[in-house]
């Protein structure tokens, strides 16, 4: 599984780490959700890879703000995700957040969960985005569409 987030928060680029802003609720709703045995902190996310999971951003430019980057930026960060997927080839890629899967491939009537569109075999589920500013979702919500992800995920194991 390979897990995707929008952009580097600003401290995330700073440490090198993704989703590091203390309010984010990435690390412990991946917790609550099965994928991970304890809460990691964003200065182990190398573990992540002794569970089959990765983690990368559709776009590399640090912002306060994913409303900062522009449409250009998303549909290249999109080209270049598309890439990495076809080099990596992970049973699944979990956009982390609905919003910037719409806008990235387009698809501006997609929901949070599994999505028509693969990259080769690769298949896509939209998350809900773990930021402190995505109040419609709590860390409880998030961690049960997380987990229908993972369920989905063990159903249909890596080739």
């Amino acid at each position: 599984m390979l897990f995707c987030g929008i952009n580097p928060g600003l401290l995330s680029a700073a440490t090198g780490h993704h989703f590091a802003r203390p309010g984010n609720r990435f690390w412990p709703v991946l917790h609550l959700s099965g994928f991970t045995p304890r809460r990691l902190a964003p200065a182990e996310q190398e573990e992540l890879l002794s569970y089959g999971l990765g983690i990368t951003n559709v776009v590399a430019r640090a912002t306060a703000r994913a409303d900062e980057l522009t449409a250009e930026e998303f549909r290249e960060g999109g080209r270049i995700l598309t890439a990495k997927v076809e080099q990596l080839q992970p049973a699944w890629l979990a956009v982390v957040g609905v919003t910037a899967y719409r806008t990235v491939f387009g698809e501006r009537r997609a929901r949070i969960g599994p999505q028509e569109r693969t990259i080769g075999a690769t298949r896509i589920w939209a998350l809900p985005n773990p930021s402190g500013l995505n109040a419609h979702w709590t860390a409880a919500s998030m961690a049960e569409e997380y987990a229908r992800l993972r369920s989905a995920a063990t159903a249909d194991p890596p080739r």
